[in-house]
Order: structure tokens, then sequence, then C-alpha cells
């Protein structure tokens, strides 16, 4: 019974040890649910695509100026900064319509966002900052910073996001992710995120 009563003892300091070294169950906020970017409005160096239809000498590749503007055909500067693509839709549409096309049909689509970014920092192995791409995800972020190390903690991972000047961490179970066993989290322009390291 002595020997016995020694052997459990063993046993349980083991498991405690174990469990201290084990990273603890992953705190997966309301926030981390799928959301949709709630920031498409352009800035200065965004690259956007604009059709017409049925008119390809008015359609094409622009990146926006320095000065918030792109150079349009026919019309001249048309403002970007600070509007939605749906917003540019309707006034190149309403500014072609005068005069130049005959009820134009317009699109606007986001090739890149060069203006918006999200940071990548911790354990992963090319840290730094990368291109926002609408809908990027935070599986999506890390793999463009390299990966994690072999250090990382991947079901501990921040993400720290600021909405009208507050700031909240959201903490993500990357590793769940990937194992289907947790939905994904969609980053937004600005998010950084954090791959803590391993105590062990």
């Amino acid at each position: 019974m002595i020997s016995f009563g020694k052997h459990m003892k063993t046993t349980l300091l083991a498991l405690a040890l174990l469990g201290a070294c084990a990273d603890p169950p992953p705190k997966y906020p309301e926030a981390a649910e799928k959301v949709t970017v709630g920031d498409t409005t352009l800035g200065a160096r965004d690259i956007i695509e604009i059709r017409v239809y049925r008119q390809e000498d008015v359609s094409g590749v622009f990146e926006v100026s320095p000065e918030c503007t792109i150079s349009y055909p026919l019309i001249g500067a048309v403002e970007v900064c600070g509007r939605t693509p749906p917003e540019v839709e309707r006034t190149i549409r309403e500014r072609l319509a005068d005069g130049y096309v005959k009820d134009p049909q317009v699109s606007v689509l986001v090739k890149e966002y060069k203006s918006k970014t999200v940071s990548v920092f911790g354990q992963v192995k090319k840290p730094g900052t990368l291109p926002y791409a609408g809908g990027m995800t935070v599986v999506e972020a890390i793999s463009q910073a390299g990966g994690f190390t072999e250090m990382a903690r991947k079901n501990a991972v921040t993400v720290t996001r600021v909405t009208k000047g507050k700031k909240t961490n959201y903490t993500i179970p990357v590793e769940s992710i990937g194992e289907g066993k947790a939905d994904n989290f969609i980053v937004r322009p600005g998010d950084v995120v954090h791959v803590p390291r391993r105590m062990f």
C-alpha cells in the first residue's frame, strides 16, 4: 500500500508538471466570429480595376496617386481617398454619362489595398508588415509572414485591434483553426498579430 501510494503521488506530480507545460485552453471570444471588413475605403497607392461594360478604352487598372486621385480617361482626375468602391463607381458613372458614354455600366474592384496593412510579429519566420487584402484571415496573414517558428505557441496568438480609439485584444487558437476545430478569424486593416513564444 505504501508503494502504491508513492506511485500515485509520482503520477499526480508528473501530470501536474505536464499540465503546467501545456497551453491553456484558448480564449476564443465572440468577436472571433466570421465578420466582414468594416473599412473598405480607398487610400493612396491602392490598386483598383475599373471596368465599363463594352467600353474597353475607359477600362483598366489604376493606382491611386499620393494626391489621392486617379487620372481617368475622358473625365480626368477623380478623387478616390476616403471613398468606397461603390462611391467611386457612382462618380465615374455620372461623369461618363455627362456627354461621353450613354448609360455606362461601371464596376470598381480593389486589386490591392496598399494603403492598408496588417502587422505580424513574434514567433513567425518573416515578421513585419503585410499589405492587406479583402477577406484576409489570421491563418493567411501568418502564412504570408513565413509561418510559425518551432517555438511558436500556436493556440495563443493575439490580434490587437483599435476601433474608434479603443484597443481590444483577441486570443486566437490558430492551431485549432488549422485542424478544423475552430472557425477562422478575419483580420482587418491595422490589426497587429502577435505569435508568443512557448515557455518550454
